[in-house]
Formats: structure tokens, sequence, C-alpha cells
């Protein structure tokens, strides 16, 4: 058994943790969690470092029982150099050099990845792409973006980089996602679903028919993917319909990514693992009748497996992966 050190830095909330991997099976053995401060990032980076301090002493350990330390963060940043460079949700984290504070300070070996990435190693290495090769790992959530997976190694690109589908247009017009209208990200997101909504929503309230989910026009402006997916759940064939128009076009980008890339799998998290069922179907379709019958035949669409912890377990996959280099 070894134990390592992640990091999981949002902007609203950050995770520190420790780590026991043996084999392909992970525990999380303990956690420090903090709300992610907007006044800058050394307060934040500070309480990073005294969480690290605090576990090792709730556990009884010194820096030399870590065998790594893996932090996962959303982009832009410079994994090579280890530094955050201004990400959307982290105002003020200009170029922090997150990997060199933590060895400066504990000794022990730092790796940075992107969220996504994080994400797909977690899976890959603990959850549902257990065994493969070639696996692509798609977050369905806030935004659309991808992790890879290619020959048994993490590619990142050549400035770290690779992935971004969610930048990808699919059409000319259409809900806008990553700064493009008809973006996958503006189809096949939380916001993507909620703009699909507003749009499908309005449609029947100018024909006359009313939606459950939904009173007046003047709620319109409050739908959100949730909303949505809780009334498809519950049968409402409006909500229903939503759905399955974000899943047609996500059937468009894994086409593309099955030609592409021809993988084992593709994981997808968050609002596919919860509402996979309105997704499905319509993605499928698409799928059988866009993507080469022979890359699609042995490539298997999957929900993610590690649910609410993957956050924890996609740091600490970062320094399992990049320790073991």
């Amino acid at each position: 058994m070894e134990r390592y050190l992640g990091i999981d830095i949002g902007g609203t909330k950050t995770a520190v943790v420790l780590g026991s991997v043996e084999g392909d099976r992970i525990s999380i053995d303990e956690k420090r969690r903090f709300p992610t401060e907007k006044t800058g990032w050394e307060p934040n980076v500070e309480k990073i470092l005294d969480g690290i301090a605090d576990i090792l002493a709730e556990k009884h350990l010194v820096p030399s029982d870590i065998r790594a330390a893996g932090v996962s963060c959303g982009g832009p940043l410079d994994a090579e150099q280890g530094l955050i460079q201004s990400p959307p949700h982290l105002a003020l984290w200009d170029n922090v050099p997150i990997c060199r504070l933590v060895e400066e300070r504990f000794g022990i070996r730092c790796f940075l990845q992107n969220d996504a990435n994080a994400c797909a190693l977690a899976e890959w290495k603990f959850g549902a792409g257990r065994g493969t090769r070639n696996m692509a790992f798609i977050t369905f959530g806030t935004g659309f973006g991808a992790g890879l997976i290619l020959d048994g190694r993490l590619y990142a690109g050549t400035n770290g980089n690779a992935g971004e589908a969610g930048h990808i247009r699919l059409t000319e017009f259409g809900p806008s996602g990553y700064g493009k209208l008809g973006s996958v990200e503006g189809y096949c997101s939380g916001n993507g679903i909620a703009q699909l909504g507003k749009t499908v929503v309005l449609r029947e309230f100018q024909n006359g028919r009313k939606v459950g989910f939904c009173a007046s026009v003047a709620d319109i402006d409050g739908l959100d993917a949730k909303i949505i997916g809780d009334a498809a759940d519950e049968g409402d064939p409006v909500a229903q319909e939503i759905y399955a128009l974000s899943g047609k076009y996500l059937g468009m980008a894994l086409s593309i990514l099955i030609d592409l890339l021809n993988p084992e799998a593709i994981v997808i998290g968050s609002i596919f693992e919860r509402s996979g069922q309105w997704l499905r179907p319509a993605a499928e379709e698409v799928i059988r009748r866009e993507a080469l019958s022979c890359a699609a035949k042995v490539c298997r669409v999957l929900p993610a497996e590690l649910g609410n912890s993957i956050g924890d377990i996609a740091a600490v996959a970062i320094a399992v992966d990049q320790s073991g280099k």
C-alpha cells in the first residue's frame, strides 16, 4: 500500500485528501475541505498547506511516508511547470507555482493537471475505464471537456490543451458554450440543457400548450438542467424531449471522438451519470448513423463510476500516474 496526497481546487471549494492505493483499489483516508476564497491565491494556498500539515499530524505521518501529491484544477495551466494560469473561475490566480510551494514546504513531489485530465486518470485507474488502453473521459456538467487516455497513457497535447471537445462547433447557430454559438458545450452541458430548455418551453407556450415544470413565460429564465432532469424522471414529455435533443448532439460529438480516436470506451460523468436514460437513446441513434461501424462496435459508452468522490480520487490519481513514470 502506498500513500498519496490530492489537492482539488475548485471555484467554490477546495479539498485536501490523503489516499491509500493498492493495485487498482483506492481509499480516501482523510480529508480537509474549505470554501475557496475570492481574495486571491495566497490565503487559499496557505489553507492548502495547513491542510496537508493537519492531515499528516492527524495520521501520525511524516512527508517521507507520502509518495507524491497531485493537484487538480481547471485550466488554463502549465502542467510541466506546475503553474496555475488565471482560470476564469479563480480570480487573481496568476501564474501560481502551486507545485513548487508544496514541494518547498514538505519536500513531497507534486504534479499538476487540469480537472478533465485528472478525472480521466481517475476513471481509467479506479473506475469505469479500468483495463482499457484507449479511453476518453467526458465531463458533462457545468461545461463539456474531455480527458484522453491513448495507448495506455494520458495524452495532454503539446501544451496541455488536448481534449477541449466542448469547443467544437456542431452548427452555425445554436446555444452558446465555450464562447461559440452551436458548440458541443452549447448543446451538451448543464448550461446547454438550460438554454435548450428555454427555447423548447417558449415554443410550447407560443403554441398555447402548458408545461408541467414551468408555470409561465416569466419563469423560463429560472430553468436549469436539474429542474428539467427531475421533470423528465417524473415522466414529463417536454422535459424528456429537451434531454433527447441534447442527446442527439452528444451523439454527434461522440461520433467524432469514435472516428478520430477509435477508443475502447468513452466514460461520461455528471449529468450523464444521473440522466443517461434520457440522453443515451438519441445519442446511440446518431452514433449508429454517423460513426464508422468498425470503430463504433468496439467502443462502449459508459457512465462514470466514481460519482461524487471523483474530485478527491482524481487529484490522487494525478500523483499515482506521474510518480510511476
